[in-house]
């Protein structure tokens, strides 16, 4: 019993309690019996010694497992679409405005890929049996297309394409379509007067023997065993290394924009921001006539190949004809817009002048008169040039495009597509079959016009080209001049640098070459003229001893 007593309360742990009861136990009772007495009283085996139990071991907690990413159930996808979430204005509108553009550029992306007529008497009869009105007031052909082409998709993301469909089969069971469309023959040609019917054959009787000469030339130079063009062409290419800068003068207090040469380079002129014109003497730069008539700024200047005449085109919408002396000849009126480039004809007698009201004009210089207004670009026109032979002229502008023009026939004989920016410059080469333009991509590409091809694209600058122009002789170099405040010459057998004039402080904006290919001019905007010869070289003086 007083064991029992000493027993500890239920409330303590278990292993704890027995411990203490084998340590501390009370002594016992008379009556009761020891394990050590029965042990000596009974001999026999004794039992394995009972090592008492020690305190618990410490029990780590048990490693949580490493998660193992579960895929959401649907139940999952469920629970969370029905959860609200609160969208703030800004945002429902940024996606509304999202939205918005997605089906804006889907329709767009569908529109291009919708077929739609390109004549325009079926985009006219379509609209009508859409009942819609067939064209607008100042609406193009090619705005009204764009209205049938937004129409059609418009009814087709409405679900009303059936209505697209019994359109066009009443198209194809419609006869008297067929008929209109077989009358309508492109190109189309608009009416000249007779002055361009005389102008025409008067080019082509001017023409035509000309190019025979060029062609008989050059197989006469060909079958000569003691030609050697090859040679002739190494010595020019060679002489163009040593041009080497000869002389500097200030042209104008404003920036100079366009230079051209006498035909004997006896004389200079050159064009200003101030829109005075200068003529100077030559070599020594001495001005001799000063040219007072426009009110814009001048954008360019060019000699008669003829005479001593020359034309000046202007920012005030006007070209006008100067004498060398510089009084005033004759005033050339009918642009739209500013002009950029003017040019003379071979033979003297015609004035082609570009302006930024997309169209180039071809003027009698005799009577003032307006013979040719050419439609082509869809831009500005910037540059006009005449083929050597007077029967192309070639025109190029802010549309990245030159189209060649016959001036016998009035046909457009094909378009130089290839620069990526606005074209500023375009020249013939003497040869007859070689087209160089001058972009604002930095290029300067070759063309032949024989196939009609790209040839040669020289990476020429590191900025815009701002003209091109090719040796008068016999082409065997090109000139071109940048807004990187360089000109650099280039051989036209493998199209390699020849020779960089270095010199300017500004953008070099033209420049031009003497007829004996000897001189070289440019004009910049840091205002001063510039002239690279070739002629007083050792090796030339040599040359002409020999």
């Amino acid at each position: 019993s007083k064991a029992k007593e000493t027993l500890p309360p239920p409330s303590l742990s278990v292993a704890p309690a027995r411990h203490h009861h084998r340590l501390a136990a009370p002594n016992p009772s008379p009556n009761s019996q020891t394990p050590a007495l029965m042990s000596m009283e009974n001999p026999g085996p004794l039992p394995p010694a009972i090592t008492p139990p020690m305190a618990p071991l410490p029990v780590h907690p048990p490693i949580a497992p490493i998660p193992i990413p579960v895929p959401p159930s649907t139940s999952a996808a469920a629970d969370d679409d029905e959860v609200d979430y609160e969208v703030s204005d800004d945002h429902r509108a940024a996606r509304e405005r999202h939205e918005r553009a997605v089906q804006e550029l889907l329709q767009r992306r569908r529109a291009y890929a919708m077929a739609v007529p390109t004549n325009d008497s079926a985009v006219r009869a379509r609209l009508r049996r859409l009942g819609e009105p067939i064209t607008l007031f100042g609406e193009r052909e090619m705005e009204r297309r764009d209205r049938l082409r937004a129409l059609m998709v418009r009814l087709e993301a409405d679900g009303q394409f059936d209505r697209l469909l019994r359109v066009q089969e009443d198209e194809q069971g419609a006869p008297g379509d067929d008929d209109d469309m077989e009358q309508i023959q492109y190109p189309f040609f608009t009416e000249g007067t007779n002055q361009l019917l005389q102008a025409r054959v008067d080019i082509a009787m001017y023409s035509l023997p000309r190019a025979k000469a060029r062609v008989d030339r050059a197989k006469r130079r060909l079958a000569d065993l003691d030609e050697d063009p090859e040679a002739e062409a190494d010595l020019v290419v060679k002489q163009a290394g040593d041009f080497v800068l000869e002389c500097s003068e200030i042209g104008d207090d404003r920036p100079l924009t366009g230079c051209s040469f006498s035909r004997d380079a006896s004389m200079l002129a050159t064009s200003s921001w101030s829109g005075i014109l200068k003529v100077w003497s030559m070599p020594q730069i001495t001005k001799i006539a000063t040219l007072k008539g426009h009110t814009e700024r001048a954008t360019d200047v060019a000699f008669s190949p003829v005479d001593n005449c020359l034309a000046t085109a202007s920012a005030d919408k006007t070209a006008k004809l100067w004498n060398s002396d510089g009084s005033l000849l004759m005033s050339f009126d009918g642009h739209l817009d500013r002009l950029a480039r003017v040019a003379f004809h071979p033979s003297g007698k015609y004035l082609g002048t570009a302006s930024f009201d997309k169209t180039w004009r071809l003027w009698d210089i005799n009577t003032g008169t307006e013979l040719l207004l050419q439609e082509g670009h869809s831009r500005s026109v910037y540059g006009v040039s005449f083929h050597p032979d007077g029967s192309l002229a070639a025109s190029c502008g802010l549309d990245a495009n030159a189209r060649v023009w016959d001036l016998r026939s009035g046909r457009l004989y094909c378009t130089l597509i290839g620069h990526v920016k606005p074209v500023l410059g375009v020249g013939f080469s003497p040869n007859g079959h070689l087209v160089a333009t001058a972009s604002e991509d930095n290029f300067c590409r070759i063309w032949d016009l024989r196939t009609r091809q790209m040839l040669y694209s020289i990476p020429a600058h590191k900025s815009l080209i701002s003209h091109v122009k090719f040796e008068p002789q016999e082409g065997y170099y090109l000139a071109t001049s940048s807004y990187d405040t360089k000109a650099a010459l280039w051989s036209t057998r493998d199209y390699k640098p020849i020779k960089c004039l270095a010199g300017h402080e500004s953008k070099v904006t033209s420049l031009d070459i003497s007829g004996d290919g000897q001189q070289i001019v440019t004009v910049s905007h840091d205002r001063t003229i510039k002239i690279w010869s070739c002629r007083g070289t050792a090796r030339d003086n040599e040359m002409e001893l020999d």
